[in-house]
């Protein structure tokens, strides 16, 4: 508790004596450099990282030539001395343990900061925000033709050819389609006992197997059962990937979305039974490369002039396809509402004053979170390691009005 003291202070200190200055920041007044680790420490575990001393606040960031265009937050037309404020109770730990929070505003990221455990080259681990970068990397595999739109429509079985369909079938498993598996409205239902059993049996989930011995254990798959459900759809996209695309889905992925992008300093994990990669967890990111994978969305599935994804995939699937209502909104308070599902992005409405604006967002547990926010030409992006904050709630009482 004492260390943990110790470090709030230093970081309370380091913000308030540069405050001044960081009022009218630019590149040359921030003389300070963005926290980095060393080359040779950038595959340290999240836990191993050492607390930063002092928080790194910028409204001018850097251009790193890394395919993101910067820009100054005092010429955005926002607020600055609200970022900043809100940038100093981070950096205070007021709103619980933030690691990041990265703002683009008009196409240009215009801020830029860093707390606690937080490095500009540190790839940040992600949970499920990774499910969004596997359904954005079905959106590429149809770009290249081969997969189509209709294809969505589908049953996965028809897709998933090494299926032994004889039980399955009476199962309802051809009523699954690919649709169903990006809307996590599947309807394939296992509990925790049948889970456990499952992940008993590693020698029978190799490939496709693993599909197959879901399938056996799983309840009668119905229209009824058919509602959204958080669950197997990550790992039933990224199965149908691995089955349409030439060579391998890590390669894919690699070859085709993340050297795309230039994103090469990052770990997607693989599965040690199925051999694919992961598909809803298990990935690192550095920051600015979440802010790639936003302002790919937000750019209709453009990446520097490229379309890398439809634009109708991206359209559709940043809509609220699946309404799944306000009893249990996630990171939610009383200024967000209308949660909803698309694609394997989340959706909200976040309410200013009397009006409301749609938020969607790829999250992760823990406070992982790219946020867009069309109407307003903003993408939000933050990395942390606190599951208590409510963190849409904080972006719509403290971020939003400051660009209003």
């Amino acid at each position: 508790m004492t260390i943990k003291c110790a470090v709030k202070s230093l970081l309370t200190i380091a913000v308030l004596s540069s405050y001044s200055g960081l009022a009218s920041a630019s590149n040359k007044e921030n003389t300070h450099q963005a926290p980095v680790v060393a080359k040779a420490d950038i595959q340290i575990g999240y836990t191993e990282t050492p607390f930063l001393e002092k928080a790194f606040i910028d409204t001018s960031p850097e251009n790193r030539q890394d395919g993101i265009s910067v820009g100054n937050l005092g010429n955005s037309g926002a607020d600055k001395q609200q970022v900043i404020q809100f940038a100093k109770e981070l950096a205070d730990y007021k709103h619980g343990h933030y690691d990041s929070l990265l703002i683009s505003h008009k196409g240009k990221l215009v801020f830029e900061s860093y707390y606690a455990k937080g490095r500009v080259n540190l790839p940040h681990y992600q949970a499920s925000v990774t499910k969004t970068y596997t359904g954005l990397a079905l959106g590429r595999a149809i770009q290249l033709g081969y997969l189509s739109m209709d294809d969505l429509d589908k049953p996965i079985t028809s897709f998933l050819t090494k299926l032994n369909l004889e039980g399955a079938i009476k199962k309802g498993a051809d009523k699954v389609t690919l649709r169903h598996a990006l809307t996590m409205t599947s309807g394939i239902r296992t509990n925790d006992e049948q889970r456990a059993q499952i992940n008993k049996l590693p020698n029978q989930l190799m490939g496709q197997k693993e599909i197959q011995t879901i399938l056996n254990y799983s309840t009668p798959v119905t229209k009824d059962s058919q509602t959204f459900k958080y669950g197997y759809g990550p790992l039933l996209v990224m199965h149908v990937l691995e089955a349409v695309v030439p060579g391998s889905a890590k390669d894919f992925i690699k070859k085709e979305l993340l050297d795309k992008m230039g994103i090469s300093n990052y770990r997607w994990r693989t599965n040690g039974a199925s051999g694919l990669p992961e598909a809803g967890w298990r990935t690192n990111m550095t920051s600015r490369d979440m802010v790639k994978w936003g302002m790919l969305a937000m750019n209709k599935g453009k990446w520097q002039g490229e379309q890398l994804i439809p634009e109708k995939f991206i359209t559709d699937g940043t809509s609220r396809l699946v309404i799944t209502g306000d009893d249990e909104v996630h990171w939610g308070g009383k200024d967000v509402s209308k949660q909803g599902y698309g694609y394997l992005w989340w959706g909200v409405d976040l309410k200013v004053g009397d009006k409301k604006y749609l938020g969607v967002s790829a999250q992760g547990g823990n406070g992982q979170i790219i946020m867009i926010i069309d109407e307003l030409d903003l993408l939000i992006v933050h990395t942390a390691n606190d599951n208590s904050i409510a963190f849409k709630q904080v972006i719509a009482e403290k971020i939003l009005p400051a660009f209003i």
